[in-house]
């Protein structure tokens, strides 16, 4: 772990609560003296900082999804007596490398990151450096015919999104060409949100999960609520946790659906 030369801040005392996509920190930079505000939703400042994702999400306000959400594809695997070493994993928003890390202790050996962000790229190589067997700076809603093959040629056959769903950095378009990225069959584990999943979501993800389901495109096999982390006033936040499999492509032209368009990250 690296040593923190500097201090985090929780806003507990916010006069009026604020929404989970606008919660900040308050940073005390020890070594150039200065004070200033990150936003949770900052990725570059945050991952450009080492060690201060792990310390503000896990460390202070106890975010659990990464463990939750691997152990939940263990837990089905199991059932199904699927063996880890024979999963390639495609981590989708990997950010950090944290859900990769929790793959290889549940057994899974080759997994390869996408994320849009180059600082989550730089923080992997730093604090994590052999946890991908490849990490692709992407965005999947304008990934090239020849990044498509190149992602079916490594044979994926398990693909997670964990804290990366329904507030504005992943649309469904880019969940989409992931999942179509896999084999078929092939396992798929995510969370969001449990409001994303309501008859009010405004994000896709609730419409698009629906209709692979109604059209027999995603199995799915378990769902779980649980607590993803706290609010910076020390309230539960809830989201759901799903895995399933994957029995067929998402159609070209739901790629055209305007729902397709939205969505996002959502620590």
């Amino acid at each position: 772990m690296h040593i923190i030369d500097y201090r985090v801040r929780i806003p507990k005392d916010q006069a009026r609560e604020l929404s989970q996509d606008c919660e900040y920190c308050v940073i005390e930079d020890i070594t150039h003296n200065r004070t200033y505000k990150v936003r949770f939703h900052d990725y570059q400042r945050i991952y450009s900082i080492p060690g201060l994702y792990e310390h503000l999400f896990c460390e202070k306000l106890k975010c659990r999804s990464p463990e939750i959400v691997c152990g939940l594809l263990e837990e089905e695997m199991k059932k199904s007596q699927i063996e880890a070493k024979d999963i390639v994993a495609l981590d989708l928003g990997a950010g950090n490398g944290m859900v990769a890390e929790q793959l290889r202790q549940i057994g899974i050996e080759s997994v390869y990151g996408i994320d849009i962000i180059e600082e989550a790229a730089k923080a992997v190589e730093r604090d994590r450096p052999d946890i991908y067997k490849n990490y692709y700076i992407v965005d999947l809603t304008q990934i090239s015919d020849s990044f498509r093959k190149k992602l079916k040629y490594k044979k994926l056959n398990c693909m997670t999104a964990v804290a990366a769903l329904g507030f504005g950095d992943i649309p469904p378009k880019a969940f989409a060409e992931g999942f179509n990225s896999l084999t078929i069959p092939a396992w798929v584990t995510f969370n969001i949100k449990e409001d994303f999943l309501s008859d009010d979501d405004s994000t896709g993800f609730c419409l698009l999960i629906h209709k692979m389901i109604n059209a027999e495109i995603f199995e799915m096999h378990s769902l779980k609520r649980y607590q993803h982390r706290l609010s910076i006033q020390d309230k539960p936040l809830y989201y759901i946790a799903i895995v399933g499999e994957k029995k067929a492509e998402i159609p070209q032209e739901w790629f055209n659906l305007s729902g397709m368009q939205k969505g996002g990250k959502a620590d």
